[in-house]
């Protein structure tokens, strides 16, 4: 069974990535202090691996390590949490600049790296899997996407309750005024049923 020129590339280009990130997160497992962090680093460095191995299994002998009904890995579920939980607004947020001489990570400068291997991979599995023939390359793609997306709102969490990542808000009734003025669109067959009724009764009336 063939692949197709493109996503024997794209499947390329996926693998690479997932390489890059192992190195990476390694790296910034054995530099890190926190151990929730660490922990973290831990589940996310697994997944990666995961969804690396699966793709060299199915590229290999179309056969994926860890297989669903549908044939594919399933995605893991995102950590449930509130709106409520979420802080918003600044908290006067620390001045940023580069610290070119040193040698070891800090764990806010690890923090912020894994939250942009996440989206980058994220966005990049996606356009990935749209390039693709193969229905399960396809599928495996979209579940990492999946993942990538869940990894990095943990990862944004994190951030968050520490301070890390402040969240700028506008005026609640600015909000409110800007998304307000969308209105519910009635369903398809609700607009079905409206017209046959309208059509209905017309003939009735003729």
């Amino acid at each position: 069974m063939p692949f197709g020129a493109h996503e024997a590339m794209e499947a390329h280009e996926f693998m690479q990535e997932k390489l890059n990130m192992m190195h990476h997160f390694n790296i910034y497992r054995q530099q890190c202090r926190d151990q929730n962090l660490r922990q973290m680093i831990d589940r996310h460095l697994d997944s990666t691996v995961r969804a690396y191995n699966e793709m060299v299994g199915y590229t290999h002998d179309y056969r994926s390590p860890v297989t669903t009904t549908m044939g594919t890995p399933s995605p893991q579920p995102v950590n449930q949490t509130e709106p409520g939980q979420i802080q918003y607004g600044l908290r006067q947020p620390q001045p940023q600049q580069p610290t070119l001489n040193n040698t070891v990570f800090q764990d806010s400068q690890i923090a912020a790296a894994m939250l942009s291997f996440h989206k980058n991979s994220a966005r990049n599995s996606v356009t990935q899997a749209l390039e693709c023939a193969d229905p399960n390359v396809r599928q495996m793609m979209l579940n990492s996407a999946v993942n990538c997306v869940n990894e990095a709102y943990e990862v944004f969490q994190y951030m968050n309750q520490k301070g890390l990542y402040q969240v700028p808000t506008m005026d609640s009734h600015t909000a409110k005024t800007f998304l307000h003025h969308y209105q519910p669109a009635p369903l398809q067959n609700q607009m079905n049923i409206r017209t046959e009724n309208i059509m209905g009764y017309q003939t009735q009336t003729q």
